[in-house]
């Protein structure tokens, strides 16, 4: 598998009609510890922004500051395409990304949101931002960290921010006891991390999954669109 840090910036939230205005991504070493002595700024990486046919929702272009004049000349967000597979994706709340580059079923995915709520689920936020000031304040560095956020929702500078968070999870989990040799054991840890062990909705929010009643499982488990690491949780409890 040919591991990337990925992530984009769009017109929108809706997978389905929405659009790529702005994809990058960064290429990783084949092996997670050749990574670690790699700054994020000397990874191959690639850039690039895209004409959508669609507008820019008012909520997005609030998030990523791209207006319309910034497109003039680029390619059609339709143009847009992933290196091929097999593929490894790397980034904070991937599936997002996932959705928005076309869903391909044949691509994993390592979340490290999920791996930063699984690695400290005692702290009150796990957005990459939030993650990247928790690493600035066991270095002593959060002015850094600041400076390194200013840009952030500009998609090279998330990957860049990612790689930061994505080398102190490994670190993290590695000092735990995880097996983190290989890529695929990254991965294997990151599905472990997404399956929830307590109930993320609903009249049992809150609740652990294996002190949810059984009738409501049940009622869960034969609802449309249920998220398939709910489903896991669901049936192994």
């Amino acid at each position: 598998m040919k591991p990337i840090i990925f992530d984009t910036e769009t017109t929108g939230t809706d997978h389905q009609t929405d659009q790529i205005i702005e994809a990058a991504w960064l290429e990783l070493p084949e092996r997670p510890y050749q990574f670690a002595a790699v700054a994020p700024e000397d990874l191959p990486y690639y850039q690039e922004r895209f004409k959508p046919s669609v507008p820019i929702s008012l909520g997005a272009q609030a998030v990523h500051h791209i207006i319309c004049q910034d497109l003039v000349g680029c390619r059609d967000s339709k143009e847009f395409a992933l290196p091929a597979s097999p593929l490894l994706i790397i980034g904070h709340n991937v599936d997002f990304d996932w959705r928005m580059a076309g869903e391909n079923p044949d691509i994993k995915r390592i979340c490290t949101l999920a791996l930063s709520r699984f690695l400290f689920p005692d702290k009150d936020s796990h957005t990459q931002s939030a993650m990247m000031y928790l690493i600035a304040r066991r270095n002593g560095r959060e002015a850094q960290a600041r400076e390194l956020l200013r840009n952030a929702h500009a998609a090279l500078d998330d990957v860049r921010n990612c790689a930061i968070v994505l080398r102190f999870l490994l670190e993290v989990a590695m000092d735990a006891g995880h097996a983190t040799d290989t890529w695929e054991e990254v991965h294997a840890l990151s599905e472990k991390a997404r399956i929830p062990t307590v109930m993320p909705y609903g009249k049992h929010k809150g609740t652990p999954i294996n002190q949810v009643p059984n009738d409501y499982k049940a009622w869960l488990l034969r609802q449309p669109d249920v998220d398939p690491y709910l489903v896991q949780a669901l049936r192994q409890r």
